[in-house]
Formats: structure tokens, sequence, C-alpha cells
């Protein structure tokens, strides 16, 4: 992880990848580990041409690392859905937002719906309700979130809990899989 020059800390951009709705939220850890909110909200991709809406969310995220300056991104994978055509779908949209970070130089961490829920909330089948609370909380935000925003915000509150533990797993020569650790 790299920080920010200055006073500042690390600043985070998260992604909640959607066809319709892209989630983003922008978050600073400072030194010491004070959370400071910047910014969240979504991308509407609307309606159109498929190609048409993945050109929005890439320009969608390329302006908003340029106006808020993240050191890097989380993004949270896609699961497998029951219909194929939405994966696939959904799949597209996540590689939109990914190339989109690429583009513009961020290293980007991604975690699973179930490792979010269960960093964020302690319970891997959270709703999304319990979510938008818990970033309410977390944050100190004044309302909730909307529900792609919060999940944006999830994905980036994640990094900055489980990172330091991946890194000591690391350090360690371990990692970290579903059922153990193992050797590398």
């Amino acid at each position: 992880m790299s920080a920010i020059s200055g006073t500042e800390g690390l600043r985070l951009i998260g992604i909640d990848p959607g066809l319709r709705r892209t989630g983003f939220g922008v978050i600073e850890q400072h030194p010491g580990g004070r959370l400071q909110y910047l910014a969240s909200g979504v991308i509407v991709s609307g309606e159109g041409s498929l190609a048409g809406r993945l050109c929005r969310i890439h320009e969608g995220i390329v302006d908003l690392v340029g106006q808020y300056q993240p050191s890097l991104a989380v993004c949270e994978i896609v699961f497998v859905n029951v219909n194929p055509r939405s994966t696939l779908l959904l799949g597209q949209a996540r590689g939109a937002a990914l190339a989109a970070l690429a583009t513009c130089g961020l290293d980007v961490h991604e975690y699973t719906a179930l490792q979010i829920k269960q960093t964020v909330v302690g319970y891997g089948r959270a709703t999304k309700d319990q979510i938008r609370q818990m970033m309410q909380r977390h944050l100190d935000l004044p309302g909730l979130p909307s529900a792609d925003a919060a999940d944006a915000l999830a994905c980036a509150l994640t990094h900055l809990q489980v990172a330091p533990f991946d890194n000591r797993l690391a350090a360690a020569g371990l990692t970290r899989s579903r059922a153990s650790f193992r050797r590398r």
C-alpha cells in the first residue's frame, strides 16, 4: 500500500460494478487509523447499447480518479449468478471498471461479496441494509448511503482491514485460502 504525501493518509476508491449502476466510494485512512469519508455515489450508465454503457462506466471512473486522486483501488469480484447472461453482462461492467482503474495507473485489489460482508458486518450473508447501516456507523455518515455506494465503501474498508493481515501472512511465507493457511 502506498500513502499520499504530507499529513494525509491512504486514499482508496472502492468500486461495486454494475451494468446500470456502478457504485463508488472514496475514503481515506489517516495515520493512527482514523477513517475519513470523502465521497460516494453511483455512476449511472443508463440505457442504450452495451458498448455505450461500458464506455460511460469507464469514463465515469476515470473522472472520479482524476477528481479524488486515490492511491489504490478496490473492486468487488463478480459472483456467478444463476442466469449466465446476467453474469456475463456484470463481468463486462466489471471489466470496464478494471480497465479504467488500470488506465489511471492504480493497483487494484479484489474481494468477493462474501469476504466484504464478513469483514464489515461480521456475517457473510449480511443484507444490503445491514451493509448500509455499518457504513453509516464506521464512517460516521449523517444518513444511510445508497446500496451501491455502501457496497463500494465496504470494498474499500475491507481492504483496510484485510491487507495488514495478508501482509503479515506473506512475511511469514503463508497465503490465505478459503479453508486454511498454506505455505507458498
